[in-house]
């Protein structure tokens, strides 16, 4: 007999066969029916597979929302590609996983790449195999027979990584429904029970794109069709909801149309900044610049690019060289024949992360005990050589430039300064209006540096998180296991912005490696040459992506300190351009970013331009308003104007554009 501990502490003795649903049913009809899936031993499974032995159970149901959202997803994505098979015959199957809001699954099409035509007749089928509620039963198969099966059925893309898996991996197939006819899928699990389980009114498929086998452009193109599933349909209502607001906040449809930016193939990943998008980028870069010389920072300035053996001794170039860009250290051959570069070039890297070059600068000269801690801040602009199909807008590119700083402090400076960094991140997120979570990302599987060195890095980090009275439920204070650095466990703010979604944006980790490997040291009160711990850390993460943020999260309409054109005088009749004029180099003359607008068009022609273009004041003149010295206000967002004389007009303008730091 096994004994399985429920959560109360209650124990069940069963025989050997017996299943979590049997012990549901057992306990009561209402959780037979409610659930899901089970955590045996804390592994997420089939609410249908035996115990093995001894266990600890927590059954699973839908109040189990984080669980039982990934298991409708994975089998969403299933039904999905069953419904795919069956309407078009000869279509191979790859991979389809449930992501953070749905799932999606790449297929390989017999005779041409599905489009979104294709969405409508695939959700109806869809919906077929869920009304049929077929079992999902799990099978553990041999290598042998499984390459056999996909082979003999012509699907070599689940043949080739049937193939590759580790020896030994157990390989488990899920089959919907009973006897030859049906239909199998490869994947580790776990699933819910049948078909049925998932709502056939909860989900929706959404976009169809391309995408490279194993995400290999030298592979083969297949098609994703994504989607997303929830588990009833007020819950994909209120998602599509926020899809919609979403698309009207698109930072690259807004950058457009305030003409704040653009991207094209000529510079694949790298932003194109035009004049109003890079005002922005200078005021958060002033804003920083005030906040880390107010913290004690000392700027500096490092090379693009670095010799691959510094990369090499800093530990990037083994675990990190597939995501940098690499130039061989040679003149080019300039003749029309031959090899550009020859195979004796040695090689150099386009810097992906600014750390190891802020190692070198702390290495030159002898450091005492006394000057830590040194905090070295840059604005660095670092290369990533990122996939052409991942990049996205601002959000992700290949160019980028981090509000990136180390710290170099003793061990016992570690908790004070995260503690420092805690206080100062707050600040800047509560200036722009966020709210935050903070989470601490644990050690990898693959890591550097000894199980001391983190058991040491991860309590420093958590005991000021402690200290700084972040973590609490209000903070959504939480670790992640396996999600730190290779070098190093990290702090992580994840954003919310204003329609719900997160962004995980600052960090801060505490690095005892890269000191190491790298060599830095000072000189302590014993005389000795000890280690400095390494805090890496960013509060906007990069400029690129923050801009993308700050522009979703306010839909355009940024604070009045932020926005590139702070007002527009515009003109009602030609009468008022000398007025218009005055008035714009009044508010010039207070610092306000003012144009004017003296075109011969209707009023309401200029104020929907200006509104589309995101202004946030608009100042309209008339021959009234030149004769008494006034103006009408319109403010971005609001009904009516307001009458303003012009001074008050100015002091008005300049408190709004006054930075929160500075107010």
């Amino acid at each position: 007999m096994f004994r399985i501990t429920l959560p109360d502490g209650s124990v069940r003795e069963v025989a050997p066969g017996t299943t979590p649903a049997d012990i549901a049913a057992a306990i009561g009809p209402g959780l037979a029916k409610a659930a899901l899936a089970a955590r045996v031993d804390g592994e997420l499974r089939d609410i249908g597979r035996p115990f093995e032995g001894d266990a600890q159970l927590a059954l699973v149901t839908a109040k189990d929302e984080k669980d039982a959202l990934e298991l409708a997803r994975h089998d969403y994505a299933h039904i999905l590609a069953e419904a795919v098979q069956n309407l078009f015959p000869g279509t191979q199957i790859t991979f389809g996983p449930a992501t953070d809001d749905g799932f999606y699954y790449d297929f390989a099409p017999k005779d041409r790449p599905f489009t979104e035509e294709d969405l409508p007749a695939i959700e109806a089928e869809m919906r077929k195999i869920i009304a049929a509620d077929a079992p999902l039963i799990r099978e553990v198969w041999s290598r042998a027979d499984l390459i056999e099966r996909w082979t003999r059925q012509g699907e070599r893309f689940k043949a080739e990584w049937a193939q590759e898996l580790p020896e030994g991996e157990e390989l488990t197939v899920y089959r919907a429904g009973k006897g030859e006819d049906a239909w199998l899928d490869m994947c580790r699990g776990p699933h819910l029970a049948s078909t049925g389980k998932v709502d056939p009114n909860a989900f929706k498929l959404t976009r169809v794109s391309g995408a490279y086998w194993r995400g290999d452009q030298k592979n083969a193109m297949l098609s994703r069709i994504y989607g997303t599933g929830w588990l009833n349909r007020k819950q994909l209502d209120e998602h599509l909801t926020r899809l919609e607001e979403a698309a009207k906040r698109d930072h690259r449809k807004l950058g457009q149309e305030m003409d704040l930016f653009h991207l094209q193939q000529e510079a694949h990943g790298s932003v194109f900044w035009h004049p109003h998008g890079f005002t922005i980028w200078r005021q958060l870069e002033a804003y920083m610049r005030r906040a880390i010389d107010a913290a004690g920072y000392s700027e500096v300035k490092t090379p693009q690019v670095m010799d691959a053996r510094q990369w090499e001794q800093s530990g990037h170039w083994g675990k990190y060289r597939e995501n940098m860009f690499v130039i061989p250290d040679e003149v080019p051959n300039i003749d029309d024949e031959g090899p550009i570069v020859s195979d004796a070039a040695d090689w150099m890297a386009l810097k992906p992360m600014n750390c190891p070059a802020h190692v070198l600068i702390f290495r030159q000269g002898i450091k005492s005990y006394r000057e830590l801690p040194i905090r070295l801040y840059e604005n660095g602009c670092c290369h990533r050589n990122e996939p052409h199909g991942a990049l996205h807008g601002l959000m992700r590119v290949r160019q980028f430039t981090q509000d990136d700083a180390h710290i170099f402090c003793r061990e016992d400076q570690i908790v004070e300064e995260v503690q420092a960094f805690c206080r100062l991140a707050d600040r800047i997120y509560r200036d722009f209006g966020f709210k935050y979570s903070i989470k601490l990302a644990l050690r990898p599987d693959k890591r550097f540096g000894t199980e001391e060195m983190w058991d040491k890095a991860e309590a420093e980090l958590r005991d000021a998180v402690v200290r700084a009275g972040l973590a609490t439920e209000e903070y959504g204070w939480e670790e992640l296991p396996g999600e730190g650095a290779f070098y190093a466990p990290k702090l992580e703010w994840h954003l919310t912005d204003a329609i719900g979604r997160t962004w995980q944006v600052g960090t801060i980790q505490s690095d005892r490696v890269l000191p190491e490997r790298l060599d830095a040291s000072y000189v302590g009160e014993d005389g000795e040459r000890h280690r400095p711990v390494m805090l890496h850390r960013a509060i906007f993460g990069s400029y690129e992506r923050f801009i993308g943020i700050l522009i979703e999260h306010f839909a355009g309409k940024l604070p009045v300190w932020l926005a590139p054109i702070q007002a527009v005088v515009a003109t009602i009749v030609s009468d008022a351009d000398d007025y218009a004029k005055e008035v714009a180099q009044k508010l010039q003359a207070a610092g306000i970013r003012v144009d004017t607008d003296l075109r011969n068009e209707k009023i309401n022609y200029k104020v929907r331009e200006h509104s589309v273009a995101k202004v946030p004041n608009l100042l309209v003149v008339g021959k009234r308003e030149a004769e008494e010295g006034t103006v009408a206000l319109r403010v971005l967002g609001s009904q009516g104007q307001q009458m303003l004389s012009l001074d008050e007009a100015v002091a008005k303008l300049v408190a709004e554009a006054t930075p929160p730091d500075l107010a």
